[in-house]
């Protein structure tokens, strides 16, 4: 069983965040969204650069979804952030997992996912678009420093996708560099669907085409096919604070 759960539906429009977030508890939260053993195991597994890492895609998954669980339910730890640590980090980075998410400022990876100093690689791009340099920032991860999980991170309400929409649907004409990320999600854009049903789907579908087209890579596809990496959708709720898998 996937240690993020599967979900294929938004959680609605954007809330107060700490409402939303104080209303729950530690065990409404896993119990909505991550295997039941993901918290303790995942927590147990971790370690700074003064131990071992997450080596495998499983245990890498579980450590995340054991950090998102600290965040939506106030228990965050912010990690990996000691003088200790800091001087250990002179010497080598040892991050155990790639993050492909949005630019969106609410939607920062080492918070979601509760974790710190040495142990994300993060690549942001508006609506999780592909160039050249994304994709060499990813496949640097991969294969220089053997990360073994990417997961693409695709969020509610994504400004980027918002845009695409409007104008696949002639709505809005986007100016410059704006037009190349509209063209780039489009894609996933389904115009037979009503307005906000048509952005909320294009979100995860644009997680599911991106995730497609970086488990094609060949230096990314050789490393899936011995089991060395996982490379994963997931979608992250603004209104619960909860990342959910995308298959």
């Amino acid at each position: 069983m996937s240690v993020l759960a599967e979900h294929h539906r938004a959680d609605g429009t954007p809330g107060r965040r700490r409402l939303v977030r104080g209303a729950l508890t530690a065990a409404v939260a896993l119990g909505a969204g991550l295997a039941a053993g993901g918290g303790s195991e995942g927590a147990a597994s971790r370690a700074g650069p003064h131990g071992p890492r997450p080596g495998t895609p499983e245990a890498a998954l579980r450590e995340l979804s054991a950090g998102n669980a600290r965040w939506r339910t106030f228990h965050e730890r912010h990690p990996d952030a000691t003088r200790t640590v800091r001087q250990a980090l002179v010497g080598g980075q040892h991050p155990f997992a790639v993050i492909l998410g949005c630019v969106d400022s609410r939607v920062p990876p080492e918070l979601v996912f509760d974790q710190g100093l040495g142990d994300l690689m993060t690549v942001r791009s508006a609506g999780e678009v592909l160039d050249d340099a994304v994709l060499g920032s990813i496949a640097f991860g991969v294969v220089e420093l053997a990360i073994p999980l990417v997961v693409v991170l695709g969020h509610q309400s994504c400004g980027a996708v918002t845009a695409a929409v409007r104008a696949a649907g002639g709505l809005e004409q986007l100016p410059g560099h704006l037009r190349y990320l509209a063209e780039q999600i489009r894609p996933a854009v389904d115009r037979s669907l009503g307005r906000d049903a048509r952005v909320d789907a294009a979100v995860t579908q644009n997680v599911r085409l991106v995730r497609s087209r970086l488990a094609a890579e060949p230096d990314l596809a050789a490393r899936i096919a011995t089991g060395k990496l996982a490379v994963v959708g997931a979608r992250y709720e603004l209104t619960s604070q909860r990342v959910h898998r995308i298959r």
